[in-house]
């Protein structure tokens, strides 16, 4: 709590409420006094208002129902909770509302309000997932719920509230706002409609308790429209951020998915090679057999050494492709050159019979730090996409170089380059220019 800012919002906020608690008028309200008398439009706009309200509580209530999503369960309540607030406040102070909400109970005023404000901070810690690594936040957050949840026995005590009547609800909940947007990271577009939505609110929340709207004579349901809106606003943050998850679910899915492909390449890889070793092992012994019983060494002799190159060749060929397909997550220090050299092994047959040539160029070798499986991976993901366009553009002397010179590594092709309209999208998720792709791959 050592926080400056925080630190002065906080004996603002201290300041204030000594302020509305010695001037007695926030606690002892009159219950007689008639602040409003609306015009029939002004009902039909206050009617409306409770409309879309109530439209908001029912559509987050069903999408509580479908996912068990606490925030949209909060969300709803907090609306309810509007909703009688603002019949409350109907029923004693404006005409003709006052008649259709005939109830006139302060205590039901009061406890509104702290349920607005009870269901809106924990509303607030869910949408924004707050928690104790949150640290200054999370306290305040408690505090208030405490501080809440206190005054609510006090207002069945008494008959009336006494923390929301000296601090009206907004102040709060505006304090909780202001520190999430200057310490939480990653603020999305999610959070921003949150933000001004709520913004939005307090700053009508400041204008009506502070009786300006009588100061200037401007008698209009003010707090029933902009709830309306907040509710509308709100609720696109939430099918906002609801989005961005699925989003996120659906491209961790994908990444699965990929990740399990090359794990069961490797599984069969590793089949085949172990199915592979025993047979080749035994073509070297017949061939050293053929070697004694032969009656023309030299010729002999020059043949088995080309067998048995090519079948240490297939040896070495089916190791590579089983270390290659392996899922391995540790981290180590490797040789940029040497992983280059994999992938450009495991690219070099469809590049042959494709007619593409491969240049690879070491002016400066150097080591990183890192997975080097996954390294490899990412150098034949981008020759495969370079191979891909090539023959795609039908180039008529079609090449690839690699270039290493530390610490940089350079890939290069001469099918004309990536289409500009593209460029700042290639590394997005499922963004793709080939027919038969998830576009996954450089993501």
């Amino acid at each position: 709590m050592s926080d400056k800012t925080l630190l002065f919002k906080l004996i603002a906020l201290v300041a204030f409420s000594l302020f509305m608690l010695f001037s007695f008028d926030g606690i002892f309200l009159d219950d007689t006094k008639i602040y409003s008398h609306y015009t029939p439009f002004k009902v039909f706009i206050a009617t409306l208002c409770f409309g879309v309200i109530l439209s908001a509580s029912i559509y987050n209530i069903a999408l509580y129902i479908y996912s068990l999503d606490k925030r949209y369960l909060y969300y709803s309540l907090g609306q309810i909770s509007v909703m009688v607030f603002l019949g409350a406040l109907d029923s004693l102070h404006i005409v003709p509302l006052n008649e259709i909400f005939t109830f006139r109970s302060y205590i039901l005023y009061d406890l509104s309000q702290i349920f607005v404000l009870l269901f809106s901070i924990l509303f607030i810690k869910h949408f924004l997932g707050v928690t104790k690594e949150s640290k200054n936040l999370f306290i305040i957050i408690e505090i208030i719920k405490a501080l809440a949840l206190l005054d609510i026995v006090l207002t069945l005590l008494l008959g009336h509230s006494i923390l929301t009547r000296i601090i009206p609800v907004f102040i709060p909940i505006w304090l909780v706002i202001t520190e999430a947007k200057r310490y939480l990271p990653n603020k999305d577009k999610a959070f921003y409609f949150f933000y001004y939505g709520w913004t939005m609110v307090i700053m009508m929340g400041i204008f009506v308790y502070s009786d300006l709207t009588v100061y200037f004579n401007m008698d209009f349901p003010f707090l029933h429209t902009t709830f309306a809106l907040e509710s509308m606003i709100l609720s696109l943050a939430i099918a906002y951020k609801m989005k961005v998850l699925e989003d996120e679910r659906v491209v961790q899915q994908s990444l699965l998915l990929q990740q399990s492909r090359l794990a069961s390449m490797g599984e069969m890889i590793s089949t085949i090679a172990h199915q592979w070793r025993q047979p080749l092992t035994h073509l070297s012994y017949i061939f050293m057999n053929m070697k004694k019983k032969s009656d023309q060494p030299t010729f002999i002799k020059s043949k088995l050494q080309e067998a048995n190159i090519q079948i240490s060749y297939m040896s070495q060929t089916i190791e590579d492709f089983s270390n290659f397909y392996n899922p391995n997550k540790e981290k180590s220090e490797f040789n940029i050159k040497e992983a280059c050299e994999v992938a450009i092994m495991i690219a070099s047959p469809s590049l042959k019979k494709m007619g593409i040539e491969l240049t690879f160029e070491v002016k400066k070798s150097f080591s990183a730090y890192g997975n080097e499986n996954e390294f490899e991976q990412v150098i034949l993901n981008l020759i495969n996409n370079a191979r891909d366009i090539l023959v795609q553009r039908e180039v008529s002397t079609p090449s690839i170089s690699i270039m290493i010179d530390a610490p940089t590594i350079m890939l290069a092709d001469n099918a004309g380059g990536i289409e500009s309209t593209h460029l700042n999208k290639i590394f997005e998720p499922y963004f793709t220019t080939k027919e038969k792709s998830d576009g996954i791959g450089l993501y």
